[in-house]
């Protein structure tokens, strides 16, 4: 119960009112009883710290846990069911309970959630009488609940703070032989952490119980790549947890006997107390992204991956004052060791340490040498902590270093540049005025610096931490001071060590969407996903296009992806376990987390009313409880009434300092923008264009070498079209340009057919530019780009532009890709896919060259010598043995060449048919019009140029 000064106050106005209960008991078949506070002390400040620790579970409390809690009840049944829809999910826990005691007692329902989800709605039975909730601004409803409080028909329901989740929890009491059925339902947004999304359920019924089961149903559009599912119950529950799966679709059930929920085979202990954790990821077609339209709402998700790494530039700033001694101190040294193991010799690094004073490990950044990062090690192994807190001088110090190496051209302009704060407590020394070192921070941060802040336990000032991280283009998260805090510190340290892009940006087309939320994102961290939804504005066509901008290691990116705006609905319609609405939802969800946000970082009351407003506006449409809403819980007369309130957050709440009158609430439901965004700003109305990647037309005359493989060169002067064919083996590497002028050199390899000695193909193209030493490998699987320090992988499956240096990359979506180089030097590569259960064709490529493109006097290869256009005469023009193909005779370098009039495809405008170019066929592997022999133009690797004899 209260651990507070005034604790016996309460404890005699408790005994009051729980003596009328009773006494009224012979007349009315159950009341109430309060659990939690008083309203009127709720609102007060007094004690306030004393209050919110009381609302933390610590371990003993954890302990005794228990979902029903009664002295003498049957527990019936305890069923939990959540539906997962694109990342979204309702959860619903459901319980029938019956009082078995002779007399009349207080059943309490528990059930712990999850920190970031919202409840939306919660209902009881009790004897026939249903309890149903609504969502209502939270002044409405406190007014209502007065109103029933002061008949004595009220109870209070509130959440408490665990590690990982928090506690609803409510009470009532009610007669002999009553029965409850109580059903509490919540929806989050499942948030990608390593390359994974968790569904996390708390299950700890504390009894046996005849019907317990738990499912959780996940449905993906894009189909799912993995999942599992495991518990904490112990190795004998191993086996019970089942789980099927299809393409799109995942069932995990848990459904466990009585016998088998025993600690023992003769125990009538529950052994089922702990988490069962669902972990699971989906398919993604390419880079581009996933673009899902329902209800009139789209949704947007961004997870890239198969890019290189950007460089680090990370300066730690580690608290050790005296409140770090011991377990605390062991455990950040721990975390520190790993973290540094961690870093290469791209990244470049500092520590500072401080108390009361502020010291650096190095003055400077440091590359993450081998010899650097074991000196960094025994420097943190020989800290002793002690003194007080200078917060401010330590993140001024670790500024002024990250701007120094900025300004001296140390650090890569295109590296990420953070601040990783460790502390444990609030400033005692120097500017101890937070709000102060909140301007003080955000006057000299950069705007390419990024602040994350850890706070370790409960006497840190969560609030304040979250909002200098948010304010500053980072994250704040607590850091549990427990046996596995330095697991916490390496975990969060994963999240944001690899960040694959910077300054990115999600754009529609004009007049398409509308109330679109955060599109503007400071970084993207590999195995994370960023989310953007926002409302479908009508329109005439059927097609949603989204367009993704995006600074990697030394290149930029576009990427386009569409959706069907009818589609996805047809298709949750036919799911039995779907949640239909999940689009409408998630983009509430977002919505109300980012002007939360915004609302932390409103500089005047007049805006934080209006945030507060739009929030309360739209949390009672969509049934969300928030800080500013809550959820009274009424039966159908209105005579007996519950309120489920906000939590609080140890060391004031997300929205303390406000002018709303409202008492401060707890921070831990995050409320923040992803740990990648950009400070929020004011949801658009309006999105403005971009113009993403178009499809390129090739010039009209080009060279080309398509299908099997026929070589078509386009001879300008002489207005003719020269064929060819070259009968190579699959696997060799054919040189097609080789200018070592200009450094740029063009090579295909052959493969073959499903079948032995039949045709050969391109499989793979490599453009390689050596200047930049930039390669690029187009093959049937995607297009890879190289500049021998980082890699890129894009697939065929989205439209996209990428830009580096010189080199500009434009793939059109299952279709082409054109490679561009200097502006004077172009490439298209024609993606043919075939049928896969063709018994001999395969997927192949095309190559297009420009006869316009510039080139030196030394370019040759296969199609490059051809710049230089031969002097040709044809003459003897004739009927060949074929009647429809003429014969003739060519002199060409030398040569007289018997020739066959025919034809051969260019598929650039109809990849299906193609469209018929006239020319003169040489036989023979093009012999005595190509200089040399075709051998000599086989290369060893797709980067070679050619060196003819």
């Amino acid at each position: 119960m209260c651990t507070r000064a005034h604790r016996p106050r309460n404890m005699r106005r408790l005994q009051v009112l729980l003596l009328g209960l009773l006494l009224l008991h012979q007349g009315c078949c159950f009341e109430f009883v309060i659990d939690g506070e008083w309203e009127d002390e709720m609102s007060q400040t007094q004690d306030h710290r004393e209050r919110h620790k009381r609302a933390i579970l610590t371990s003993e409390e954890q302990e005794d846990f228990e979902a029903i809690r009664g002295d003498d009840i049957t527990v019936r049944s305890y069923k939990v069911e959540s539906r997962i829809t694109s990342r979204f999910s309702h959860t619903i826990v459901r319980s029938s309970v019956v009082n078995s005691g002779s007399n009349p007692q207080s059943i309490a329902f528990n059930v712990q959630i999850p920190k970031r989800a919202f409840i939306t709605n919660f209902t009881m039975n009790v004897n026939g009488i249903t309890f149903v909730g609504s969502v209502k601004e939270k002044t409405v409803a406190r007014n209502l609940y007065a109103q029933a409080r002061a008949r004595n028909k009220a109870a209070a329901i509130i959440r408490t703070n665990s590690q990982d989740m928090e506690t609803f929890k409510t009470e009532v009491h009610v007669p002999s032989g009553s029965n409850i059925e109580f059903e509490l339902h919540y929806q989050e947004m499942m948030h990608r952490k390593l390359n994974l999304y968790e569904h996390t359920l708390h299950l700890q019924p504390g009894r046996l119980v005849p019907q317990l089961q738990v499912d959780v149903y996940i449905f993906e559009p894009k189909g799912i790549a993995t999942v599992k599912a495991s518990n904490t119950f112990g190795a004998q529950f191993a086996d019970l947890i089942k789980v099927t799966s299809t393409k799109d679709k995942a069932h995990i059930v848990f459904k466990p006997t009585v016998q088998q929920q025993k600690k023992c085979e003769n125990c009538t202990e529950s052994a089922v107390e702990g988490v069962i954790t669902v972990l699971y990821d989906v398919n993604r077609d390419s880079n581009a992204g996933e673009l899902q339209v329902s209800d009139g709402h789209f949704v947007y998700f961004f997870a890239p991956s198969n890019l290189s790494p950007l460089p680090k530039n990370i300066v730690f700033v580690i608290d050790v004052s005296g409140s770090m001694w011991g377990v605390k101190m062991k455990q950040t040294v721990q975390a520190m060791k790993a973290i540094l193991d961690d870093l290469t010799i791209d990244d470049n690094f500092s520590i500072i340490d401080f108390n009361h004073n502020v010291r650096c490990w190095s003055e400077e950044l440091v590359p993450g040498s081998s010899i650097q990062i074991a000196d960094a090690k025994r420097y943190i192994e020989n800290i002793k902590p002690n003194g007080g807190t200078n917060i401010n001088e330590a993140l001024l110090r670790a500024v002024q270093m990250l701007v120094k190496a900025s300004n001296q051209k140390v650090i890569d302009p295109r590296s990420v540049s953070m601040i990783i704060l460790v502390s444990d407590g609030d400033p005692t020394v120097g500017e101890i005025k937070l709000s102060a070192i909140q301007k003080n921070v955000k006057r000299v941060m950069r705007e390419e610096f990024s602040l994350f802040s850890l706070g370790i336990g409960f006497d840190v000032d969560y609030d304040f931490l979250q909002r200098i991280a948010t304010e500053n283009r980072g994250m704040a998260q607590r850091i549990y001071a427990n046996h596995d805090a330095a697991e916490q510190l390496r975990a969060f340290y994963s999240q944001v060590s690899s960040p694959l892009l910077r300054k990115i940006t999600v754009q529609f087309q004009e007049d398409s969407v509308a109330e679109v939320t955060q599109n503007h994102f400071d970084k993207f961290f590999s195995g994370s996903e960023l989310v953007v939804a926002g409302k479908v504005l009508p329109s005439e066509s059927n097609t949603l296009t989204s367009f993704t901008m995006g600074s990697a290691a030394r290149l930029d990116i576009i990427l386009e992806t569409d959706a069907d705006t009818t589609e996805l609905d047809a298709e949750l319609a036919k799911q039995q376990h779907s949640f239909t609405g999940f689009a409408r939802q998630m983009w509430a969800y977002l919505t109300i987390k980012q002007l939360i946000g915004e609302r932390s970082l409103a500089t005047t009351a007049v805006k934080k009313r209006k945030i507060t407003q739009r929030i309360m506006t739209l949390a009672v449409e969509h049934q969300f409880v928030t800080p500013f809403t809550a959820l009274l819980v009424e039966s159908g007369d209105a005579t007996e009434r519950l309120l489920a309130d906000s939590p609080k957050d140890p060391k004031h709440g997300c929205c303390s300092g406000g002018s709303s009158g409202l008492p401060p609430v707890r921070q831990t439901l995050v409320y923040q923008p992803p740990p990648w965004v950009h400070t929020p700003t004011p949801t658009p109305t309006t999105v403005e264009v971009l113009e993403g990647p178009k499809e390129f037309i090739v010039p009209q005359q080009v060279n080309l070498v398509d299908n099997d493989p026929h070589f078509i060169i386009h001879l300008p002067r002489s207005n003719m079209d020269i064929c060819f064919n070259i009968d190579s083996k699959p696997g060799h590497i054919l040189n097609l340009l080789s200018d070592s002028g200009t450094g740029v050199t063009v090579n295909g390899q052959l493969i073959g057919s499903k079948k032995v000695n039949k045709r050969t193909y391109f499989g793979t193209i490599g453009i390689y530019y050596q200047p930049d030493g930039i390669s690029v490998i187009v093959s049937t699987d995607g297009i890879t780009m190289t500049d021998g320090r980082n890699n890129h992988s894009f697939t065929w499956g989205s439209t996209a532009e990428i830009r580096q240096d010189g080199i500009r990359i434009s793939i059109v979506k299952n279709s082409n890709v054109i490679i561009t180089i200097n502006n004077s030097t172009q490439v298209m590569v024609l993606l043919h896919r075939v049928w896969k259960k063709h018994p001999v064709n395969v997927d192949f490529l095309g190559i297009y060259i420009p006869n316009e493109n510039q080139y030196s006097p030394l370019v040759h290869g296969l199609i490059g010598q051809f710049s230089s256009e031969p002097e040709v005469s044809l003459y003897d023009i004739h009927k060949g043995a074929d009647p429809l193909k003429k014969e003739a005779t060519m002199e060409v370098k030398g040569n007289k060449l018997l020739v066959t009039r025919g034809w051969q495809k260019d598929y650039r405008r109809d990849k299906k048919r193609g469209s018929n170019v006239y020319c003169w066929f040489i036989h023979n592997s093009g012999k005595g019009f190509i200089d040399g022999h075709y051998s000599q133009y086989i290369v060893p690797n797709l980067s070679s140029f050619l060196h003819m004899p």
